[in-house]
């Protein structure tokens, strides 16, 4: 079960808490009541993951080390040593699963509404969200619980279950079909959803997929692809009308002149423009990352935000925190309590969660562009992001030229340093996100994990235990394990 933690709490029940439920166990709320679009679009607020990822994401990753003393979290402890996650609560990767398919439940739920309802026309908006919806979360289960795509060979490794029907049923038959058959899915949800949405719908569009959000998600499913013609386009799409460093979070500027506090009330907000996708997930990673023993240390610190290839010092490090020995935190997610009931004193902790953000999207962008040749395209592009982020920027001394990334990269290769300085700088913007998994999946990088005691772990290319396991609670819908 979730943890219930006893504070002050002003914030009103927005979603009822799922992560520990079965596996497809929970049915959403107001079944018997979709029949305006309003009652839909109320269901499609449940349709986004109220998961976490980036306990376990970051914990595995390349980002953290052994401080030798803090918190001992099983999310955080059992990624780090490389193993299955036993703990089912939130910030795990069973209680992610989970909110997965529940969101998929309720996307499924508002599908059938709108394809039942008697005037299809009206509903056609909130039949697109859904569509993205379901799009999404079986997109990010795919990237965690299987291999990554293969486009040589995308039809021998097992996916995930894309469910495309609501569950009538607690426990349903389901099997894994393969990788390239779960993205065949995704893509026909994700094209057929994206044309229909209405930004104007939506009270607070960064809480829902808007045309921008949903043109962002596209950039990194094919990228994640390696279509890369795609990407682009897509990526495209989401700067047509914004201003790149308009849309790109005031790291060297705004954001030095304010407080941390002011800082986490800001990172995730509805009106940040760097926002284009939140959710309310349940999560206690706000309150312990920076304090866990398996985290961020002084070493870890200074290797990922303490020099870049244009020769100056990234703004991160005006805004890093520290918090008694060796505990070091950028001011981002900020957690907050939902309470039980409206004369309650009990709550959940939740957090808000950026999904998708105009600086992923840039970078996507970029990559895009290095693999489609257009390294002049990317080599500008990655010179608009370094002018956000250079403390002091200075565009005589901090231009980053080919000079410079073949010097720092030690490689002749364009294309290569091109991939190296993407890679830096993605891991200096969302460290403490976990984020940089994703790419250490995509690249099949090794990862290093050292102990105190002077023991060292290598999670290798190849490694199986690179794939999150199938939560054990998913064999009772027939659902395979993965390989160990």
């Amino acid at each position: 079960m979730q943890k219930l933690l006893s504070y002050t709490i002003f914030i009103t029940l927005v979603g009822s808490a799922t992560s520990c439920g079965k596996f497809l166990e929970k049915n959403p709320d107001n079944r018997a009541s979709l029949e305006t679009p309003d009652q839909v679009s109320q269901l499609l607020t449940t349709a986004y993951p109220q998961g976490n990822y980036m306990a376990f994401c970051e914990s595995i990753s390349d980002n953290v080390s052994d401080k030798g003393t803090g918190g001992l979290d099983l999310t955080v402890v059992q990624p780090y040593f490389f193993k299955d996650v036993t703990e089912n609560e939130q910030d795990s990767p069973e209680g992610y699963w989970n909110s997965c398919y529940s969101a998929i439940s309720a996307a499924n739920q508002a599908l059938e509404a709108c394809n039942n309802a008697s005037d299809a026309a009206s509903f056609s908006s909130q039949k697109g969200e859904a569509l993205l919806c379901r799009a999404y979360a079986h997109f990010m289960l795919v990237t965690l619980f299987s291999k990554p795509y293969d486009p040589g060979d995308p039809y021998t490794s097992p996916g995930i279950p894309y469910v495309l029907t609501p569950e009538k049923v607690i426990f349903e038959n389901y099997t894994r079909k393969s990788v390239g058959y779960v993205y065949e899915m995704i893509e026909k949800d994700l094209l057929a959803g994206l044309p229909l949405l209405d930004d104007t719908r939506y009270t607070v569009p960064r809480y829902h997929f808007t045309k921008a959000a949903a043109s962002a998600f596209a950039a990194r499913f094919f990228l994640y692809k390696q279509d890369y013609e795609k990407a682009l386009s897509y990526a495209n799409a989401v700067f047509s009308t914004t201003n790149i460093t308009a849309g790109l979070r005031p790291w060297n500027t705004t954001y030095l002149t304010v407080t941390y506090k002011e800082l986490w009330a800001r990172y995730a907000k509805a009106s940040e423009p760097a926002n284009l996708l939140l959710v309310e997930t349940s999560s206690v990673w706000a309150r312990n990352y920076f304090t866990e023993r398996y985290a961020m240390d002084a070493n870890k610190r200074t290797e990922i935000l303490n020099s870049n290839v244009t020769g100056g010092t990234y703004a991160f490090t005006r805004q890093t925190y520290t918090s008694g020995t060796n505990n070091y935190m950028l001011p981002k997610i900020n957690e907050y309590f939902v309470r039980l009931s409206v004369n309650a004193t009990i709550g959940y902790p939740y957090v808000m969660v950026p999904l998708l953000t105009m600086e992923e999207c840039l970078f996507n962008k970029i990559e895009a562009n290095i693999y489609l040749g257009n390294l002049n395209e990317a080599l500008q592009d990655l010179n608009t992001y370094a002018s956000t982020r250079i403390y002091n920027y200075d565009a005589t001394a901090h231009t980053i030229t080919n000079s410079k990334l073949q010097t720092y990269y030690g490689t002749q290769d364009m294309r290569m340093a091109l991939i190296y300085a993407l890679l830096d700088f993605k891991r200096a913007e969302f460290v403490q996100e976990g984020m940089r998994w994703f790419d250490l999946l995509r690249y099949d990088l090794p990862v290093t994990h050292t102990t105190t005691d002077g023991q060292t772990m290598v999670l290798e290319p190849g490694d199986k235990r690179r794939v999150f396991q199938i939560p054990e609670s998913a064999r009772l819908s027939g659902v395979q394990l993965n390989p160990r």
